[in-house]
């Protein structure tokens, strides 16, 4: 007689159930470990989910076109070359008097406007001082010096970016 389980009997054919005869009780025994597997990452699922889910509320706000951001950050370029000339977005400016009215309009325009400053390593610290002094009566108080990367260096803030534009160096006041 063999021992294998069978639900008809067993193997060696000598009867089963249905001819009355001594056959063995069919498997029922049931394998628990993919279950406990499949139950494992859901768990896992809803762990990771839950928090997301908890903290969106959902809203019906207002519209509105007053409150658009920008669509880009506004700033004038003041430079200032070794013979103490100063320009304003590359134009030639005759006297402090322009340079005073030039930036009040770019204040009146935005009074976010950043004034980016670029003097020549020769220019005296006064005439720089000079320079964010009308600025700042201007209503422009942003104020960032741009500067150049020594040779050698690694770019960052102030040195040129992969695109070859600076990326200037932002002192607040």
């Amino acid at each position: 007689m063999a021992f294998g389980r069978s639900s008809l009997g067993s193997a060696s054919g000598a009867g089963g159930r249905a001819m009355g005869g001594g056959g063995q009780r069919p498997l029922s025994d049931i394998n628990v470990t993919p279950l406990v597997d499949v139950m494992l990452v859901l768990l896992v699922i809803f762990i990771i989910t839950a928090p997301l889910m908890a903290s969106s509320i959902k809203l019906d706000l207002p519209r509105t076109d007053a409150g658009q951001p920008s669509d880009t950050p506004r700033f004038v370029t003041l430079s200032v070359d070794a013979g103490g000339n100063v320009f304003l977005d590359e134009q030639r400016i005759a006297g402090n008097e322009e340079l005073a009215v030039r930036l009040k309009a770019a204040a009146e325009r935005s009074r976010d406007t950043e004034v980016q400053l670029r003097a020549d390593h020769n220019v005296p610290y006064g005439k720089v001082v000079e320079l964010m002094g009308i600025a700042n009566q201007a209503g422009l108080s942003r104020i960032g010096f741009v500067t150049e990367a020594p040779s050698g260096a690694q770019p960052g803030i102030g040195q040129p970016n992969a695109e070859g534009a600076e990326v200037p160096q932002r002192a607040q006041k």
